[in-house]
């Protein structure tokens, strides 16, 4: 990563830290959801139930002046496990012998809570510096056109890009005339960030950005990253809403950094408002270059009771082919409930 690429952050970290600093009272909120749903899972031939807890969550955010023109930022969220009270996580450690056998073991964690989003930072009327663990700028710039985040259609099992990166240090400029612009470095810190077999240790081993518009009934977005998660992804995000129906729309391509897998993909999705009730449904389909390809469909019904309670009702098919075009396939209904806090 060149000196002038990164040389943003150092501009808008040094002009806020000109201001004189005075201390004042902090603004703090606390929040979270609870999302459970009851699924009947079908893969291939393989049937079953299974009650889910769907990111289910709690945070905090705050925020005090520093100055006239200067404040600091604070957040930090967890994931919480609703329908066991954990989650329960795989770990192998393996070793290897004098005459060059290797053995492993196979052991399981339990976590109470899982860290999502915790970030610091400042902020002047140019912008904000901050750093912490965080979706990356490309998972944000999808915007919410994935109508069914969080549950068995999430984009994140077709599409890549959908990353959540520690050790991210991010500049987001204030909003002018309805565009808004990050860009992030990330330190290897002496891991393998572009999955090239050598240790990083720059400060730009991974980089993400996102240029998006906002305007009264209209979203545009340009996003992509890096050497993040092994990949180098370009994203288009556009969503448009005309009076009760919103559509959106993504395309993207990414290949791996090791050079053996380019993909590329599209999504769709569409929502329509008919009082406290949300009709929607999304469809989206991955190919690359290795003959593969993936398919995701979506739809269900949001009835809202509340500003913050909901139930709701899904169907969700996903596909996986191959070149010889064997096809593995899950199918998940369901049906769930979502109190925000």
């Amino acid at each position: 990563m060149k000196f002038w690429s990164i040389f943003p952050l150092g501009t808008i970290a040094i002009s806020i830290f000109l201001h004189p600093i005075s201390l004042a009272q902090a603004e703090e909120n606390l929040y979270g959801k609870l999302n459970l749903s009851l699924v009947n899972t079908t893969v291939n031939e393989s049937d079953e139930w299974n009650l889910n807890s769907n990111a289910s969550r709690i945070g905090f955010t705050g925020k005090r002046s520093l100055s006239d023109k200067l404040l600091i930022h604070y957040s930090a969220e967890f994931e919480i496990y609703a329908d066991d009270g954990n989650k329960t996580t795989k770990n192998t450690i393996c070793s290897q012998s004098v005459n060059g056998d290797e053995s492993c073991l196979v052991g399981s964690d339990k976590t109470t809570f899982s860290q999502r989003n915790i970030t610091i930072g400042i902020s002047n009327n140019l912008g904000k510096l901050w750093a912490g663990k965080r979706d990356t700028p490309t998972k944000v710039a999808q915007s919410k056109i994935d109508l069914f985040n969080d549950l068995e259609g999430d984009i994140k099992n077709t599409f890549e890009g959908e990353n959540r990166v520690s050790n991210m240090i991010g500049i987001t400029t204030s909003r002018l005339n309805g565009l808004e612009a990050t860009l992030v470095v990330v330190p290897g810190e002496g891991n393998d960030a572009n999955g090239d077999r050598i240790d990083d240790g720059g400060l730009a081993d991974g980089v993400g950005y996102s240029l998006n518009y906002t305007g009264d009934n209209i979203y545009l977005a340009i996003a992509g990253d890096k050497e993040i998660d092994n990949q180098d992804l370009l994203r288009l995000v556009a969503r448009y809403r005309i009076d009760a129906l919103t559509l959106g729309f993504m395309h993207q391509k990414n290949k791996d950094n090791g050079g053996t897998l380019d993909e590329k993909g599209s999504f769709l999705s569409k929502s329509f408002t008919i009082g406290n009730t949300v009709l929607k449904a999304q469809y989206g389909r991955v190919t690359g270059n290795d003959s593969k390809e993936e398919e995701t469909v979506s739809m269900g019904t949001d009835y809202k009771i509340t500003k913050d309670t909901k139930f709701y009702g899904f169907y969700t098919e996903n596909r996986d082919f191959d070149g010889s075009n064997d096809k593995q396939q899950a199918i998940g209904i369901g049906i769930g409930i979502e109190q925000k806090f």
